[in-house]
């Protein structure tokens, strides 16, 4: 299918033509031509849209499914299509499903699920057997079949020693160590952020330090053994400032936050909703300015949807009880989008998030291959069920305005749109 792509606005700070109105052809999946006028043939499917954007297609680095074993949160394929519909071209899948991720049968499983999808599924490996923390999975091997980095999703590596060894032998095929920041020693049992909030609600709290002592032992992990570590979805002020004087130090460390934890507080828990249960809780307003700072200043690298569905049976019971996680990737652009800044917003779904997994790098040029989101930045609604593509509903961000609207991809030759 040959496209025209009429009178958008290009948002990619590597392009000449970044912020600039231009049409944009597309001829068997590759970007032909750019110019201010490209005439229109019969022969072209004309993309015409409303204050129409693009930008190069976004990343997704922290996604979870379901499949295999819990197909009834969410499958492979409606969750690859609820990816296309609200921007992302790729997503790194979390390996906590039934099996784990953690062997290379496991890997091309998940990678021959995505066949012929408009989006790419790039698996995350369990780095641990079983997830259970005690020894190393198949990391060699589960590289060699397509996974793209490794880490137990939302489980932290208590064994030092076993997180030592990891980031030592990932380096032998450049590996990606993912290391979930909790000291489960301190966080025991809590089920949101400590603070007046908690104490004012009842809720047993999980202390900020819970998280920044882990950061702080990994990070003197990585020094003394090098490689790469990535440590996902951090959500405290302190956090933002351990891994920035890491990074000042020349340490290989990167990190990400879910877009809940950059612009919702602990308030939220005020109603018992048990959507606002996460893993790494709701946090003060004071984390949420240091991780927008952190954003801005390019310390904090990807933002994620962190986006984990849930079923009802987990989910609408009471809030102790209640299965942490909310999908994420319907609310994800329209939460954070005058938030955070639009420009910042792209560069955070798509130049650093895959130099950081080892992707190759996309383009808004000619000559390239087209791989790109298509969005409105201004559009203005009120989130609510009927936005929720996912099979599960569990959206943290239900019936909260919202500015700005995906309209769908292109890639893999392959146009989504939202009708």
């Amino acid at each position: 299918m040959n496209i025209l792509i009429k009178s958008a606005v290009i948002v990619d700070q590597n392009s000449s033509h970044h912020l600039k109105k231009r049409d944009v052809l597309i001829e068997k999946g590759i970007i032909s031509k750019i110019a201010v006028k490209i005439d229109e043939s019969p022969k072209l499917k004309i993309i015409s849209l409303k204050n129409l954007h693009l930008s190069c297609g976004w990343f997704d680095t922290s996604v979870s499914f379901g499949e295999p074993g819990y197909e009834d949160r969410e499958t492979i394929e409606n969750g690859l299509l609820t990816s296309a519909k609200n921007g992302f071209t790729a997503v790194a899948v979390n390996p906590n499903t039934n099996p784990k991720i953690d062997n290379k049968a496991a890997v091309q499983f998940l990678i021959n699920k995505a066949v012929g999808k408009a989006t790419d599924l790039h698996p995350i490996g369990n780095l641990t057997k079983n997830a259970e923390g005690k020894d190393l999975a198949e990391l060699f091997d589960m590289q060699n079949f397509g996974a793209i980095a490794f880490g137990d999703y939302n489980k932290s590596i208590e064994n030092a020693n076993l997180l030592k060894i990891g980031l030592q032998y990932a380096q032998n095929f450049d590996g990606l160590v993912l290391s979930f920041p909790q000291d489960n020693s301190i966080a025991r049992d809590g089920l949101a952020n400590e603070g007046d909030n908690s104490t004012l609600l009842g809720l047993k709290g999980i202390p900020t330090l819970a998280e920044e002592l882990q950061i702080a032992r990994d990070l003197f992990l990585l020094e003394y053994t090098g490689g790469k570590l990535h440590i996902p979805t951090i959500s405290t002020a302190a956090s933002v400032k351990l891994i920035k004087n890491a990074k000042k130090k020349g340490l290989n460390v990167s990190c990400s936050v879910a877009s809940h934890n950059l612009v919702l507080t602990d308030d939220e828990l005020h109603g018992f909703n048990a959507n606002t249960k996460v893993t790494p809780p709701l946090r003060t307003l004071k984390d949420v300015k240091a991780l927008q700072k952190g954003i801005a200043d390019g310390t904090v690298d990807i933002i994620t949807s962190d986006h984990n569905p849930i079923d009802v049976e987990h989910k609408k019971v009471d809030f102790s009880n209640a299965k942490p996680g909310t999908v994420g990737m319907e609310s994800l652009f329209g939460a954070l989008n005058k938030k955070i800044g639009l420009e910042s917003l792209i560069n955070s779904l798509t130049k650093k998030p895959r130099a950081i997994f080892g992707m190759e790098t996309v383009e808004i040029t000619e000559g390239s291959t087209a791989n790109i989101t298509f969005f409105n930045p201004d559009f203005e609604y009120s989130l609510s069920d009927e936005n929720i593509l996912s099979t599960s509903k569990n959206a943290i961000f239900l019936n909260k305005e919202m500015q700005g609207k995906v309209y769908g991809v292109y890639n893999n030759k392959q146009l989504v749109l939202n009708e």
